[in-house]
């Protein structure tokens, strides 16, 4: 970052689908990321493709690594040395190894920290599986690559709602088996966490969702309720996160409860998803929470069915853009704020600046 400018980095996706227009649409605007810096990863002969086949016009440099791109303008980093085809609305194996090789490069220039957020476009599961990425998803995969002991957390976000997931990719008939108690604990504390470091906010307020119908009915229909999540809960509540559940998921979303709450926790990735993607009218974002990086994503996959006709909405990826760059800034001013809690706490409380310490350089 340089002076409040952030380099954004934004992988390419699927070729074959609507990432592309949806990436072209939002950057035709240059008021959506100047002052910043955007470095696309991916290929330059396939947006020009896009470009000619939408009739967008967008200025573009073609850069070696995003230590190159320019400020106020938008760069592309040519991922591979192959002649990619493209084929509009069809699952290749040429695309999947090209969404690929783009977020391999992303996720290398990150690590060196050429970029200071990614937005990635949407990828087919499973095309782009081989022996180098072997995961149900990008979270799975980004958990790999900087988790470091800390693990990652899908959380799709819109003006409306924030919803998280216990468990997140895996068949339906495992997720019972896979829910215990320490694991809904870690993913209460990683969403309170996430809500007052990544979206600014002080104390905020989370519905745990049940994992059978009316909350198991005191045992009668499923008994995760009182074994596994209502301890887990109450473990959460102990440690000061205003959390509370389990709560029935249809009657919640059924009503407008859900307003009520800053943050909800789905055990499972429908449970979640459905009332979210329903409700967000196309403007959600995933957003990977519980890492040290900032990655977003449109809430929305390849599209194939809409590929190369236009009618593809941005909305989303914009929104993805916009978030990863606040919750940057997010997360800056939080450990600024924090960086010195007995000095903030003793100006607080009334006391004279003159009797504490000089503020040290490392401080400021």
């Amino acid at each position: 970052m340089e002076n409040g400018k952030l380099k954004i980095g934004i992988t390419q996706g699927d070729i074959n689908g609507i990432s592309y227009e949806v990436i072209l649409k939002t950057l035709a605007e240059p008021r959506v990321y100047e002052p910043h810096a955007v470095v696309i990863y991916g290929s330059s002969k396939v947006a020009s493709y896009h470009k000619k086949n939408l009739d967008l016009t967008l200025n573009t440099a073609v850069v070696s690594s995003a230590m190159d791109a320019q400020y106020g303008a938008v760069s592309i980093v040519n991922c591979t040395d192959e002649e990619v085809k493209v084929d509009l609305g069809e699952s290749t194996p040429a695309a999947g190894k090209s969404s690929w090789q783009a977020l391999e490069r992303a996720v290398r220039e990150m690590k060196e920290g050429l970029i200071d957020v990614l937005v990635t476009a949407p990828i087919n599961k499973h095309n782009i599986q081989s022996s180098e990425f072997h995961f149900p998803g990008h979270t799975e995969y980004l958990e790999q690559e900087f988790g470091s002991g800390h693990h990652a957390l899908m959380l799709m976000a819109c003006e409306t709602m924030r919803v998280a997931v216990v468990t997140g990719h895996i068949p339906l008939e495992e997720v019972p088996s896979a829910l215990n108690q320490s694991l809904i604990l870690e993913k209460i504390k990683i969403l309170d966490k996430s809500l007052r470091y990544d979206f600014a906010l002080d104390k905020p307020r989370i519905a745990v969702l049940s994992l059978n119908p009316h909350a198991g009915d005191q045992g009668l229909i499923g008994r995760q309720e009182q074994e596994v999540i209502a301890p887990a809960v109450e473990e959460a509540q102990k440690q000061n996160i205003c959390c509370f559940g389990p709560i029935a998921a249809d009657g919640f979303f059924g009503s407008d409860n859900y307003s009520l709450y800053d943050g909800i926790l789905a055990m499972y990735h429908d449970q979640g998803l459905i009332p979210f993607k329903a409700m967000s009218q196309g403007h959600g974002v995933n957003f990977t929470a519980g890492l040290p990086i900032v990655r977003t994503s449109p809430a929305h996959g390849t599209a194939y069915e809409l590929a190369g006709q236009n009618r593809a909405d941005e909305s989303s990826f914009r929104e993805a853009l916009y978030m990863a760059c606040d919750i940057f800034f997010n997360r800056q001013r939080y450990e600024q704020m924090h960086r010195n809690p007995l000095r903030k706490q003793h100006i607080e409380q009334g006391g004279d600046l003159a009797d504490l310490p000089p503020v040290r350089e490392d401080e400021l």
